[in-house]
């Protein structure tokens, strides 16, 4: 089943297909598909702050995140290097030392 993408009017997430076009049914904003397509593959991914994230960049972790399926956590404060940009729910992918290769939302970390 694929995912439909939310208004960029209203942020409503009960859009709909219809044909070429999207369709949001709370503020009636339609808008094609090939501009929604477009539009996320050039999303830009923005930290706990709004600062604008890019490969390479080096973040610091703000909040204790636990590791699912383990006992060890990432400790507020921990500085991650050289991270890059991944599409999804966890938007960074990074190698954290002392735990190895994970990946993070964007909203846990702020730019170094």
């Amino acid at each position: 089943m694929t995912t439909l993408p939310k208004c960029p009017s209203c942020s409503s997430k009960y859009t709909y297909e219809d044909g070429e076009m999207y369709v949001c049914p709370e503020c009636a904003h339609e808008w094609a598909k090939a501009a929604a397509e477009s539009a996320e593959a050039y999303s830009v991914v923005r930290d706990a702050f709004g600062n604008v994230l890019n490969d390479g960049d080096s973040v610091t972790v703000i909040k204790d995140l636990k590791i699912k399926g383990s006992s060890a956590v990432v400790k507020v404060g921990t500085r991650v290097r050289n991270i890059r940009i991944v599409s999804g729910d966890h938007d960074i992918d990074c190698k954290i030392d002392g735990i190895g290769a994970m990946q993070l939302k964007s909203e846990f970390v702020k730019k170094a």
